[in-house]
């Protein structure tokens, strides 16, 4: 028999053997969702169960004409042939390959070769073959998740770790080596908490115990050990992974992120803003911030210009209520400008104290950025020290100019007026005729004389000739040289010694002419008499204290500014060098004078080391 007869044989076998026992397969043949092909031993299809004609498109009667290899994706055909061969010898093989669909179109399956046995002679082939498309697309998606993880973790700048519950490290991405030093075969197996700073070890146990107990850690920060023995700040997002059986966390999952740079900067900000605070707080000059108008800031310095006791009683008050009437309109116009951006230079102005008391000072403004908000930025600088160094300056010029002047006038005047005092005392020796008058000239050339003498203290101040002094036996020298002037004038000199202290160390003759500088000053005040006390009494260690005072009228205050200034008096015979002359001895032996005066008189004191 040949070859073709021979195999129309087997296949005729096979179909009878179908035919015999289709009754016991027939559920599960037509129910199948797998498609069930039956092949003779050349490979050609005798039938066909209903899920392989929705997989494959072709109806039974044209399938049945057709071959398997037609069905084989081109590149599957040697894989198929050899594994059907492999089943016509007895053996049962499974292996994925393609099909194609009667539209052209390819489907993925798992086909499962089945050698069909009749009387231990193989007669054909069960073909049976699963649909895998879904599970290769899903298959194909899962990897390309994967991959594109892998590459995101192992590029990541931050660390991706894994760990168990209990903290243990199960995984780590390799970016450990950039942040940390170490390697994740060196990390993997070891315990997150080796790796934490300890100051921060309690903060880490609670929270890896939070998220071990199902809920999320939000960003926290945490410093960690680093493999050269420094540390690092860190920032962590921590994730439980729960076990879908057990409903109980299986892993912990971490994003971990260097912030060490940032943590520096915000440290050095921080830094910054303390020394810039400290600037301000403890700048000499008032720092007042306002925000249109409203005070929303001041410094401890305004506070204390301003004459507050906290600073609550000036924040959130207007500018306006601590300036002088006569400037509101024109700081007004200031803020319009800094509302404008633009700066403003020093400017004088008068501001009022809480109080109501009138300062002088000078206020710059700019703009700035106070807690995210636009304001303006003001310097108020206090100018009464300034002031009153510009009237000392004004003051000592005016000395210079008086004592080169009178300098001046002395040495012109002396010696014409030695010339004239000889012949007068000449022509009063040889006449006795008009005697009152030569007695009124040279009292007035003696009057002369005296100012000369003044001028040229002024000038060329004497060596001073130092000696230990008794105040007690000098005031009363002096007061008994007065008595006799004071009476006339109805004027009491009372003197008062206070304290152990009465001796100082002076030139006695300078310090005399003081004291009747300042009795005669006094006497000549109190027209109608009263009262003129002096005190001896002690200030502090190492000082002693004189007080004159008188009970007359007093100097009003435009004129008491101007006392001391040479050549500027209220008498009528006055030149203004008295008062000048003995406040410079004064602090030609160290001494300070203070000038005092109201409506009740005068005082004068004078503080002296012992």
């Amino acid at each position: 028999m040949d070859s073709s007869a021979l195999f129309m044989e087997k296949r005729k076998v096979l179909e009878d053997y179908l035919r015999e026992h289709y009754k016991s397969y027939k559920t599960l043949f037509n129910s199948n969702p797998d498609a069930i092909l039956t092949l003779d031993l050349h490979g050609y299809f005798v039938s066909t169960n209903p899920a392989c004609e929705e997989m494959t498109g072709y109806p039974r009667d044209e399938i049945t004409k057709l071959s398997y290899q037609h069905l084989i994706q081109a590149e599957f055909y040697d894989k198929a042939n050899h594994l059907f061969h492999k089943a016509l010898q007895g053996e049962i093989r499974n292996y994925d390959c393609q099909l194609k669909h009667r539209n052209g179109r390819y489907i993925d399956v798992n086909l499962t070769n089945v050698p069909i046995s009749v009387n231990d002679e193989i007669i054909g082939v069960y073909c049976i073959a699963k649909d895998i498309t879904e599970i290769k697309r899903k298959s194909e998606e899962h990897r390309k998740l994967s991959q594109m993880y892998n590459v995101l973790i192992d590029n990541s700048l931050d660390i991706v770790v894994l760990t168990g519950s209990d903290g243990k490290i199960l995984y780590v991405s390799q970016t450990c080596r950039n942040i940390v030093g170490f390697t994740q075969e060196e990390l993997v197996g070891s315990y997150t908490l080796d790796l934490i700073h300890q100051d921060d070890l309690g903060k880490a146990r609670s929270h890896i115990k939070t998220a071990a107990g199902g809920k999320e850690i939000g960003l926290d920060t945490y410093r960690l050990h680093k493999k050269d023995g420094g540390f690092v700040w860190i920032e962590a997002l921590s994730k439980p992974i729960f076990d879908k059986e057990t409903k109980k966390v299986k892993e912990i999952v971490s994003i971990v992120r260097d912030i060490t740079q940032r943590k520096l900067s915000e440290e050095e900000i921080i830094r910054q803003e303390e020394r810039y605070r400290n600037l301000v707080e403890h700048s000499p000059d008032a720092v007042v911030i306002i925000k249109d108008a409203e005070i929303i800031y001041i410094n401890d310095t305004g506070m204390e210009l301003f004459g507050a006791s906290n600073k609550d009683e000036l924040i959130g008050r207007e500018i306006f209520d601590l300036l002088h009437p006569d400037y509101i309109n024109k700081f007004q116009n200031r803020i319009k400008q800094l509302n404008a951006g633009q700066t403003v230079p020093f400017m004088e102005k008068k501001f009022l104290r809480v109080d109501g008391e009138a300062f002088d000072a000078e206020v710059k403004g700019m703009p700035t950025i106070h807690d995210n908000v636009q304001a303006s930025h003001l310097i108020i600088r206090d100018i009464a020290e300034k002031k009153q160094t510009q009237e000392l300056l004004l003051r000592s010029e005016k000395l210079s100019v008086a004592g080169q002047l009178a300098a001046g006038i002395a040495h012109e005047v002396r010696n014409p007026l030695t010339a004239i005092k000889g012949f007068l005392q000449l022509m009063d020796e040889n006449s006795n005729e008009n005697k009152p008058y030569f007695d009124i000239i040279g009292s007035e050339i003696n009057r002369i004389e005296l100012i000369l003498s003044e001028l040229l203290t002024l000038a060329k101040p004497q060596e001073m000739k130092v000696k230990k002094v008794n105040l007690e036996g000098l005031i009363g020298q002096v007061k008994t040289l007065l008595d006799t002037q004071a009476i006339m004038n109805n004027i009491e000199i009372l003197t008062e010694y206070r304290g152990h202290l009465t001796e100082i160390i002076c030139d006695e003759n300078q310090i005399k002419q003081v004291f009747i500088n300042l009795f005669k000053n006094s006497i000549e005040a109190m027209s109608k008499g009263g009262t003129i006390t002096v005190q001896v009494s002690d200030y502090v260690t190492g000082k002693i204290k004189i007080t004159f005072k008188d009970t007359g009228a007093g100097i009003p205050p435009h004129i008491l500014k101007r006392i001391g200034e040479p050549f500027f008096t209220t008498k009528e015979n006055g030149t203004g060098l008295g008062l000048m002359i003995s406040k410079q001895i004064i602090e030609n032996h160290n001494g300070e004078f203070h000038l005092h005066s109201d409506c009740n008189g005068t005082t004068i004191e004078m503080i002296f080391p012992v």
